[in-house]
């Protein structure tokens, strides 16, 4: 069986807690480079650690927020720099396509004029919802969130291989069918032990912990009270440049 290959570009909160870069994973295996959710800081951090951004086939997205899916418009930009040489398919909740060619009409005004849309596609997936690419399978599951930023969990299955993610969420049913004998679960932990709406305290975590029937769990997303109790964390806990072989 082909290795699927994660590395963890990103793994803060929406205010770079304790200096850590906005969330985004990249996922390789021999056939396909993707990314799972892409945060306004993704683009530098992608080339400090020395990826090249044109070599991505895939931008997957959770939701809307700017610590997700910010650094599209920069990925865009990019091409204008370095030309691609194969499409970028970016696949995320309804609304992804509008809402990311406004920000960049925001943010470099004119300049979509010089891109070659031929390059970049948009999929736009609904709760339930089973998207097929010839790479990968994709299921989306409705978590509790911003409703506004469309909130979604992730279940990709590539190279016989799952890789879950719970994007940003309260604790909901749905986190068990996510991780369901996923080869890796990555769940949001904002907090140690605040409730907050919207998102999930590592107390939560370990009471449901039995539920999570996933071979191996991963924490990310950490707000300050959360970086500071890491040395009581039971759960193994991302950080930028660690790497997986799933």
């Amino acid at each position: 069986m082909i290795d699927v290959n994660l590395e963890v570009i990103g793994c803060g909160d929406a205010f770079g807690s304790g200096g850590n870069l906005y969330t985004c994973f990249y996922v390789t295996s021999a056939s396909v480079n993707l990314l799972i959710d892409c945060g306004a800081s993704s683009g530098p951090a992608l080339k400090k650690r020395h990826h090249d951004i044109s070599s991505l086939d895939y931008i997957v997205l959770s939701h809307l927020h700017g610590d997700h899916y910010g650094g599209l418009p920069f990925m865009l930009l990019d091409s204008l720099q370095t030309p691609r040489l194969k499409p970028l398919h970016i696949i995320g909740p309804v609304g992804t396509e509008e809402r990311t060619v406004k920000l960049f009409n925001l943010l470099y005004p004119g300049s979509i004029r010089n891109l070659d849309a031929a390059m970049f596609t948009y999929t736009e997936y609904t709760a339930q919802q089973e998207v097929i690419t010839g790479d990968f399978t994709l299921q989306a599951f409705s978590v509790i969130h911003t409703e506004e930023a469309m909130p979604h969990g992730l279940r990709l299955t590539l190279q016989g291989k799952v890789i879950s993610y719970s994007g940003d969420t309260s604790w909901c049913d749905q986190l068990i069918s996510l991780a369901d004998d996923a080869d890796l679960f990555i769940c949001e932990c904002t907090f140690f032990t605040t409730h907050a709406k919207g998102h999930l305290n590592y107390q939560t975590i370990m009471e449901h912990r039995d539920e999570l029937k996933c071979k191996n769990l991963l924490l990310t997303h950490f707000d300050q009270e959360m970086l500071d109790a890491a040395d009581r964390v039971l759960i193994s806990c991302a950080h930028e440049g660690m790497k997986i072989t799933i």
